[in-house]
């Protein structure tokens, strides 16, 4: 069980929750097991899921990569940090992109999603559908 703190900021009065590093917004395994499911093959695993659950991460991660990439780079410029060189990007696969900006050590994932996170740059994919009679 994980407690989320819950934080009133004194700027815009908003509440934000505090994410901790070892989660993804909306899913169920830890950013440690999704990063091991992106970047290995399924022969080597320690994950504990099945082929399809390994299927819908990599495909969660292929769409997401553009987004999370996109605001990698727009707090690198809000930051006025140097843009990483783009001239070989395109031939890496979406994870070693990522890295560039956050680093390939083992971890980049919840280096990346905690600043996207924390940047309130993360596209929310989840709409509450309230029911009732019309």
């Amino acid at each position: 069980m994980l407690l989320i703190r819950r934080l009133r900021c004194a700027a815009c009065g908003r509440i934000h929750h505090e994410l901790p590093d070892c989660l993804v917004p909306y899913k169920r395994y830890e950013s440690a097991c999704i990063e091991e499911v992106i970047t290995n093959d399924s022969t080597s695993l320690s994950v504990a899921a099945d082929e399809a659950t390994l299927y819908r991460i990599r495909k969660w991660f292929l769409r997401q990569a553009p987004n999370l990439l996109g605001a990698l780079k727009s707090i690198a410029l809000r930051l006025r940090q140097n843009l990483v060189k783009e001239s070989s990007e395109l031939s890496l696969p979406a994870h070693q992109r990522l890295g560039l900006y956050v680093g390939k050590k083992p971890g980049w994932l919840a280096r990346t999603v905690r600043a996207v996170v924390n940047s309130n740059l993360w596209v929310y994919t989840r709409f509450a559908f309230l029911s009732g009679n019309s």
